[in-house]
């Protein structure tokens, strides 16, 4: 199937959102650790190793020998749930809904000649990971969400002179993803469930410009573009209900999801100050008010329900975003480069429309980071990152449960890598 999202009574959250991760929505920024280590500032003005394939393709042609670039970042997030309540059967509110998990990346570059080079990469661009308690209070809007989109892109640059290249890659993105909510449609019946399995792929490109404005400062440009999913499978629901009554709980319709992920655009600026020290600067743009609404279309759904399941359509009302960053590195020696950085993201929720699934806030990103090279040939990359957001409100009502609670989302991640030139 593809990802069929549900509210409450079936519910249709916007799964794909993330409550800690480390850019806005359902964003992922974990494609670099060298870039992680610097809080991304520098991410379309730097070339520092094959992961430029993701930040700005352009940056391919500063690199003049082949080379692969891996790594893994590990996010470590945390909730804390206050003033919470819920109807109509109640429930726990522990929190630390998202396991420790891993967002691995891999890059290839080689250059062909002074001008051209080709590369590859395979990387997430988004994903999700909740996965509250049994009996959580606000478990009918939503109680396991695990998503996830793995990006393949096939990558040209072309340098016309010293100082100026552009790269395009198209990219191949697969998105695969599990839901489940709990249903109640008589306080007194047990609870049914929701649960929803689906995966599709679809195209899009990235697009940048690398500029070395003077012989000590770069800027660049990357586009990301949007990308059109058509989601088609099916909705399994229980009803908890007709199995009280001696019936056949278990049902399954036709579903169908149209849904775009939006497209982003990131500028920065990149100044050597001399031999040693390096400042960093960037913005980027979401263009999350793409997401008006998320509406499921299932398709066989008896009359007698076909008010409350054939159509599910949830507001979300997304708003833009932008992104801020500012970064520095000190070249210690030959062997060692230190790297620090400070972002704020907003988040693209708004207060009426967030859910148990999109509990997120503006949030603040401190970074560490340093690269080890014992020789001219291997480079070891380590970062850490730490997260803090706002505190936010829950308010979700639809007519028959409802939950309303505190959030406050903090989050430590973890990144390593390599680069061995060839």
């Amino acid at each position: 199937m593809k990802k069929v999202m549900l509210k409450t009574t079936i519910s249709l959250a916007v799964a794909l959102a993330s409550t800690q991760i480390f850019a806005s929505g359902f964003a992922l920024n974990e494609q670099s650790i060298s870039g992680m280590g610097t809080g991304f500032a520098g991410r379309s003005s730097s070339a520092d190793d094959a992961s430029t394939v993701f930040g700005n393709p352009a940056g391919m042609s500063r690199l003049k020998r082949e080379q692969v670039t891996g790594g893994v970042a590990f996010i470590d997030a945390h909730t804390d749930i206050s003033d919470a309540s819920s109807r109509p059967n109640g429930g726990t509110n522990k929190g630390d809904m998202v396991p420790f998990m891993g967002v691995p990346m891999g890059y290839y570059v080689k250059p062909i000649d002074d001008q051209w080079a080709f590369g590859i990469g395979v990387y997430a661009p988004f994903g999700l990971v909740t996965d509250y308690e049994n009996g959580f209070a606000g478990r009918y809007f939503g109680s396991k969400s695990e998503v996830q989109i793995v990006t393949l892109q096939p990558t040209v640059s072309y340098a016309f002179n010293d100082k100026v290249s552009i790269g395009f890659g198209p990219t191949i993105n697969r998105i695969d993803g599990k839901l489940e909510s709990n249903l109640s449609l008589n306080p007194a019946a047990p609870d049914g469930e929701v649960k929803i399995k689906g995966d599709d792929t679809a195209l899009g490109y990235n697009v940048g410009i690398l500029v070395q404005a003077t012989d000590s400062t770069s800027v660049g440009l990357t586009y990301h573009s949007k990308v059109k999913y058509k989601l088609e499978g099916d909705t399994k629901v229980n009803y908890g209900l007709l199995g009280a009554l001696g019936q056949n709980p278990n049902q399954k319709y036709d579903a169908s999801l149209d849904i775009t992920t939006p497209e982003s655009v990131d500028f920065s600026v990149t100044h050597k100050l001399d031999d040693q020290w390096t400042l960093y600067a960037g913005s980027t743009w979401t263009r999350w008010s793409r997401l008006k609404e998320i509406s499921v279309e299932n398709s066989g759904v008896p009359a007698a329900l076909n008010n409350s399941f054939g159509t599910i359509t949830e507001e979300q009302n997304w708003h833009d975003t932008w992104a801020h960053a500012i970064g520095a590195s000190y070249q210690l020696n030959k062997q060692w480069v230190l790297r620090t950085g400070l972002s704020v993201d907003q988040a693209p929720t708004n207060n009426e429309n967030r859910s148990p699934r999109i509990p997120t806030g503006d949030r603040t990103i401190f970074s560490l980071g340093a690269g080890y090279s014992p020789t001219d040939d291997l480079t070891i990359d380590v970062a850490y990152s730490y997260l803090h957001e706002e505190s936010v409100k829950v308010n979700d009502n639809n007519g028959r449960q409802a939950y309303d609670a505190k959030y406050e989302n903090y989050a430590n991640g973890f990144g390593v890598g390599a680069t061995y030139r060839f």
